[in-house]
């Protein structure tokens, strides 16, 4: 990664960092939409650096907060998150070595969809979920973990939607996400497609995360919640049109 490359991913990530803080969500997004739309570095390296960086940022805060996951719902999710994330992984990696635009439209896809997911919140049910729909967000959340290291959507959005304590939701979704960050860096350990000692230098923005994160409680901006959630989403869903747009049109061209 060239100086450019990594001052450019440094100030990205201190940017969702900042977003995520604020907001509650994002940060993979943010990161590996503004990776696509650069081209700072590879699609499979930066969500090899989210990985870790996530899992940073969750291990600091399972210090103090295990013992308030839900360790059944965390269990259900886990079932079938672990596979998709296998699947998402294989997927990333045919994808990015001959078909990029093809993959540049699933991400600016997924980026849309997210934005939309997460622009409203969600509403409180009278009763938890069952069984099955923690399995299905669950592997929706897996497969996007493997491929973008972007799992948040799909499970922050269904337990949000659950009876239970703030705290609760809050540390078993951080539980969640720092065992998908584990096994798929053990995906791409096992694999042997870890970065090179250039590309890992954008794990220099471990303590840039920390900054912005501090900024952020600490100074916050003058807007309100719903505020910065608009601002967010629309950051999310111009980025995830300016990255799948053009590639679909690319991938269409032929056809017309």
């Amino acid at each position: 990664m060239s100086l450019i490359a990594l001052i450019g991913f440094l100030l990205l990530t201190g940017i969702a960092a900042y977003a995520q803080t604020l907001t509650g969500f994002a940060f993979g997004l943010i990161t590996m939409g503004g990776v696509g739309l650069t081209g700072l570095l590879s699609l499979p390296d930066a969500a090899m650096l989210v990985s870790l960086l996530t899992l940073v940022n969750a291990s600091q805060m399972l210090l103090k907060g295990w013992r308030d996951v839900a360790w059944r719902e965390f269990g259900l999710v886990m079932l079938a998150s672990l596979p998709g994330i296998l699947l998402g992984f294989v997927l990333l990696s045919w994808l990015a070595g001959s078909r990029a635009d093809l993959l540049r439209l699933v991400l600016g896809f997924t980026i849309i969809i997210s934005s939309l997911q997460l622009a409203h919140k969600p509403q409180s049910l009278d009763r938890p979920s069952g069984p099955l729909s923690f399995l299905f967000f669950g592997g929706v959340a897996g497969l996007m973990g493997g491929m973008f290291s972007t799992a948040g959507p799909p499970v922050v959005y269904h337990f949000y939607r659950q009876p239970m304590a703030h705290v609760v939701v809050r540390e078993t979704l951080v539980t969640i996400f720092a065992v998908n960050a584990v096994f798929r860096t053990g995906l791409v350990a096992a694999s042997g497609q870890i970065p090179s000692t250039s590309t890992l230098s954008g794990l220099l923005a471990v303590p840039v995360v920390m900054a912005a994160t501090h900024l952020a409680r600490r100074y916050p901006p003058p807007l309100t919640q719903r505020a910065m959630r608009q601002i967010v989403f629309l950051l999310l869903f111009l980025s995830g049109v300016a990255l799948g747009g053009p590639a679909l049109f690319r991938l269409i061209g032929p056809l017309i």
